[in-house]
């Protein structure tokens, strides 16, 4: 028995990963529980696991002293001698106490103490796979629903998606296929707890860096990402090298790789804008797709008023204020969107300015439209 027990706590190291001296310990402290429970012994004991000799044994601990009081602990000098002339007061002898049965003890103390190793072992394993995939994207598959959370098997472990991180233009069934995105890992005692979420705006940053190459290789560099989940979300982007283009390198060729995203994201609607370190030109940016007639920067606030055509007010403001909303979100700075009718009157442009100003969004409207009528034009003659 005792040779098959070290044979089988050998085994559970190689192949569960579970530390061997753990397992002694554990069992060691067990069998010294299961002593005192079963042979009714308040003696100090130690418990001795050979590996080598392939046996074990329960050694009682007593100290020398000159009048002995307590039999289960304590040892006269003269009996002490008996085992070894060299003990002197003061020292701890070990007595061997093994009990005949005592294999049929440590069978039972091995098997609960080895099952309940192995089972958190098994969780400790799971949960350091699971806790480095925390602000990462991962496959699952819909198991079961109720009033609180979806659950999604990830493959060995379920993850718990909660109602409020559910997009409100999907529909979930059992079974279903989805990517979700994990927002946190915790270790109880019932193994690791996943909680994962649709809404993240981690979720969009993961989607374009699996979607564009020049994100995944840092080429091109994912600045912010404001979002409002299933409706409308706007990502800012960056690139160290002038000549690489980070918002063509997410829209892709004929907007393929930002439909990818699109389409995983029930038609979700993606603003890519570039980042930029100065305010107005950021600003200016974030709040695509409308056009910006001048953008007034007060830093102390870290606050923004931007003037915008007359009928290009609504369109900043977006619907329910959706499109200044989600360029503050982005940007980080405050912005107060005015007509150039109202910043006209407020005296915060000048009609020269204004006239200017619309003069260059003209210009960029038309160069906009040669662009797009040479695309046009060379996909009929492909």
């Amino acid at each position: 028995m005792n040779r098959e027990l070290f044979d089988a706590m050998n085994y559970l190291e190689k192949e569960k990963g579970i530390n061997k001296e753990i397992l002694m310990e554990a069992l060691e402290a067990a069998l010294i529980s299961a002593y005192k429970k079963n042979f009714k012994s308040a003696t100090n004991v130690r418990v001795d696991l050979n590996e080598e000799a392939g046996t074990m044994g329960v050694f009682a601990q007593k100290e020398i002293v000159e009048e002995v009081e307590d039999h289960h602990q304590q040892i006269s000098l003269e009996e002490a001698h008996s085992i070894n002339p060299a003990y002197e007061i003061g020292d701890v002898v070990e007595i061997e106490v093994t009990p005949r049965d005592f294999g049929r003890i440590a069978a039972q103390a091995a098997k609960q103490v080895v099952t309940q190793r192995v089972r958190e072992a098994e969780r400790g394993i799971i949960f350091n796979e699971y806790v480095d995939r925390e602000e990462d994207i991962m496959n699952g598959t819909i198991q079961r629903m109720d009033g609180r959370f979806i659950y999604v098997n990830l493959g060995k472990v379920e993850a718990k998606l909660p109602e409020s991180e559910c997009m409100p233009t999907e529909t979930y069934n059992v079974h279903d296929r989805i990517k979700v995105f994990v927002t946190k890992v915790e270790n109880t005692n019932k193994g690791p707890n996943i909680f994962v979420s649709r809404t993240h705006p981690g979720l969009l940053k993961r989607l374009f860096e699996m979607e564009v190459p020049e994100i995944y290789d840092g080429t091109v560099e994912v600045i912010s990402v404001a979002r409002e989940a299933g409706d409308r979300s706007k990502i800012s982007v960056h690139a160290e090298d002038p000549e690489i283009d980070p918002v063509g390198s997410c829209v892709g060729q004929k907007g393929q790789r930002v439909q990818t995203i699109v389409d995983e994201l029930k038609g979700e609607k993606i603003d890519i804008v570039e980042w930029s370190e100065d305010p107005v030109v950021y600003v200016s940016n974030a709040l695509s797709p409308s056009k910006v007639i001048q953008v007034l920067v007060d830093e102390d606030e870290k606050a923004t008023t931007v003037i915008v055509p007359d009928y290009q007010l609504s369109l900043a403001i977006g619907k329910r204020g959706q499109n200044a909303r989600l360029a503050a979100k982005l940007t980080g700075w405050k912005i107060d969107i005015k007509s150039e009718t109202e910043a006209k009157e407020e005296g915060l442009i000048s009609e020269e300015e204004i006239e200017e100003s619309l003069e260059a969004l003209e210009y960029e409207d038309s160069l906009d439209y040669e662009e797009s009528y040479e695309d046009m034009d060379e996909d009929l003659f492909k």
